[in-house]
This record gives structure tokens, C-alpha cells and sequence, in this order.
């Protein structure tokens, strides 16, 4: 077991804990047209597939069960018609995700990452150079931080970035938070990412002495590793400062790893809805020059709960929809607020505050 998390380790990780929407914000590589593929071809993938599932899945009996499910259909002629990678990926990935039902496992048409994985393992420098440049473009998923009435601190993040190169943004807004009476992190458009910025954001809500938040268990390797609240941070710390997680359908892998960091330790109240299931981290693997798969290669293992929330996502504990979360948690948030505020002028405002957002949330007909 390891509470730090080492470099090498890291980069033999090409995109850990990330749902498929964040990618699509930041993946426009050119890529070439497609060539049709003949029976060998398509094959050589279906068996190549089998094999690294078998050999690389989280669960072994799973991943020798959906090898011989797309062999077989290989035999049955049910892949015949599929004559482009690209539909061919697309089919496999069905085909596979009706077994594992796992949304972590992907199957893609992507000849510029299939290139880079045969050339360098899947460290390539101007892939990595160009996804950076993007998401900074983006501000790391740092998409909007500001203060709600009543000092209520609000970041809207959409998702995770490595603190290898998003480090010094995300202490500014945290930075940003540090005088708040409350904070509401919301995370209902937010599909994961690095669990390294999971731990670096955790961090700020517990004090200087270390907090097991989760581990990760590796297959390929067969070892675990911990991930702790950090010992030092840039900035202020507010260990005491009530926290508000909003979450929807579409809260995804990294992120509710966050939530269910938070949750288990009851460090947060969670709002909105419950989050889409995600809990195992991945690798990417070559499987010919056009098609790479994306297979989950681990399982999260909360040291609390000593399981995870993989097909059954995190239950909120205010249950509302997505689009009333905010207000929910808001109005939640100044309650609070009131009740430890001995300022009668400061009260009186928060109470303004409230009865305004209970309008909102229940307009007069």
C-alpha cells in the first residue's frame, strides 16, 4: 500500500477515471479517411479485442466472458456487414457493454491515438501538448466561480484536470472560496477526470492531518493504491466550512469519486440526483492502427464503505431534480448560516435571501 501516487504510474495511465463527454469538448485531432476492412482484418480485431480483455479486465471472469461473446458472434457472420472500423468499433463496443454493462469500456475508430499508442505506449508529446493546450483553452473545466448571496461560494467545475498542468489554476479558485460562509461544488455537468486533482480539491475541506479518501485496486499489476488528503497545500485550508456537492445523472467517474469521497466521510450534503455509475479507472490499448479500446483496468475501494459506486452511481441526500439543485442547496446553505449568524443585521438580509429562493422553488400559482 502507498498513500502517494508515483509519476511512472501516472503516465502508463493514458485517460483515468474520464467519461467520453469531456473528451469530445478537447478531441479534435485530423484524422485520415477510412479503408474498408475484409474478413481477416475484422478478425484480427475481434480476437485482439478478446485477448486484451481477457488478460486486462477488472473482473477476469468478465473479461473471458465478453471475449468469447464477440468470438462467437464472429462465428455466427454477425460482424459480416460491418465493412468500416469505425462502425465495427462502434458495434463491438454494444456488443460488449451488453455483458459488462460497464460505461468505462470503449471501442473507437481513432487512428491518430492508435498511432501514438504504437509509437510510444500512449505517452505521446504532441497529443499530450495539443490536449493541454485545449483544455487550458477551457480553463481546465473551471467553468465559472463566484459568490451567491448570503458569502455562499459557488464553483461550477465540469471536470478533473491532472494537477501536472492545472495545479496553480485550481488553487486560485480555491483560493477564491477560501472566505465563504458555505461552498456548493457543482459537479452536475462534470464526467471525471484525474484523481489526482480528486485529491488535491478534497484536500482543502480537512485539516493538515491525513485523510484516507479512496483506493485503487489495479488488476494488471495486482496492487493497491491509497490516496490521502494531502499534507501541504497552497493557500487556506476551511476544514469547518459546510459543503454542498450537486450532482445529476451525468456526474460521472472522477467526479463521483469526489461525491462519494465526500459522502462516506460526511464531509458534504449531497444534492440532486443520483450520479451515472462510473467507478472503474482505465487504459488505453491499441487494437490495429485505426480502432483503440479503452478498458477498465481497476476498481475503486472506499476505505469506508470498502466497495465503490460502479452501476449503481451515488444516492444524493437531498433527493431533487438537476435543475433544482442549486437553489435547493443554496437556500440549504443560508439556513445554516442563520442559525449560526448572532448579527441581527446580517440576519435579517439572510432572511430575505431565504424567503426569495423558497419563492423560487415554489412560485404562487
Amino acid at each position: 500500500m502507498i498513500k502517494t501516487c508515483q509519476k511512472g504510474f501516472f503516465l502508463s495511465i493514458a485517460i483515468l477515471f474520464i467519461w467520453a463527454s469531456v473528451w469530445a469538448q478537447v478531441d479534435s485531432a485530423p484524422r485520415r479517411a477510412q479503408s474498408s476492412m475484409d474478413d481477416a482484418a475484422k478478425k484480427a480485431v475481434v480476437d485482439t479485442i478478446a485477448e486484451l480483455l481477457e488478460d486486462n479486465y477488472v473482473y477476469p471472469e468478465t473479461g473471458e466472458e465478453m471475449g468469447r461473446h464477440i468470438r462467437q458472434r464472429w462465428k455466427a457472420g454477425e460482424y459480416s456487414r460491418f465493412t468500416m472500423p469505425a462502425s465495427l468499433a462502434s458495434r463491438l463496443q454494444s456488443d460488449l457493454r451488453d455483458i459488462s454493462h460497464d460505461l468505462h469500456l470503449r471501442v473507437r475508430y481513432d487512428p491518430a491515438t492508435a498511432a501514438a499508442l504504437l509509437r510510444g505506449g500512449g505517452d505521446d508529446a504532441e497529443l499530450h501538448r495539443r490536449r493541454v493546450e485545449r483544455e487550458r483553452r477551457i480553463n481546465f473545466g473551471f467553468e465559472r466561480i463566484e459568490r451567491l448571496a448570503g458569502n455562499v461560494g459557488y464553483l461550477d467545475l465540469r471536470f478533473f484536470a491532472d494537477t501536472a498542468y492545472a495545479r496553480d489554476t485550481a488553487a486560485a479558485a480555491m483560493g477564491l472560496l477560501a472566505g465563504s460562509d458555505a461552498v456548493i461544488f457543482d459537479l452536475r455537468s462534470n464526467g471525471g477526470g484525474s484523481p489526482r486533482m480528486v485529491q488535491f480539491l478534497c484536500s482543502y475541506f480537512f485539516g493538515p492531518e491525513p485523510v484516507h479518501l479512496n483506493s485503487l485496486y489495479w488488476r494488471p499489476s495486482d496492487r493497491t493504491d491509497e490516496f490521502w488528503t494531502l499534507e501541504e497545500l497552497p493557500g487556506k485550508r476551511f476544514p469547518d466550512t459546510d459543503l454542498y456537492v450537486l450532482t445529476s445523472s451525468r456526474t460521472f467517474s472522477g467526479a463521483e469519486e469526489f461525491t462519494y469521497n465526500m459522502k462516506n466521510l460526511k464531509r458534504a450534503t449531497i444534492v440532486g440526483e443520483t450520479t451515472g455509475g462510473g467507478a472503474h479507472p482505465v487504459n488505453q490499448k491499441p487494437v490495429n492502427d485505426q480502432i483503440v479500446i479503452t478498458i477498465p483496468v481497476g476498481r475503486a475501494i472506499n476505505p469506508i464503505s470498502k466497495t465503490n459506486w460502479e452501476g449503481v452511481g451515488v444516492e444524493p441526500d437531498v433527493a431533487v431534480s438537476r435543475d433544482d439543485a442549486l437553489a435547493t442547496a443554496h437556500l440549504k446553505a443560508l439556513k445554516k448560516i442563520l442559525e449560526r449568524s448572532t448579527d441581527a443585521d446580517w440576519k435579517r438580509q439572510l432572511q430575505g435571501y431565504i424567503r426569495q429562493i423558497e419563492r423560487d422553488l415554489a412560485p404562487i400559482k
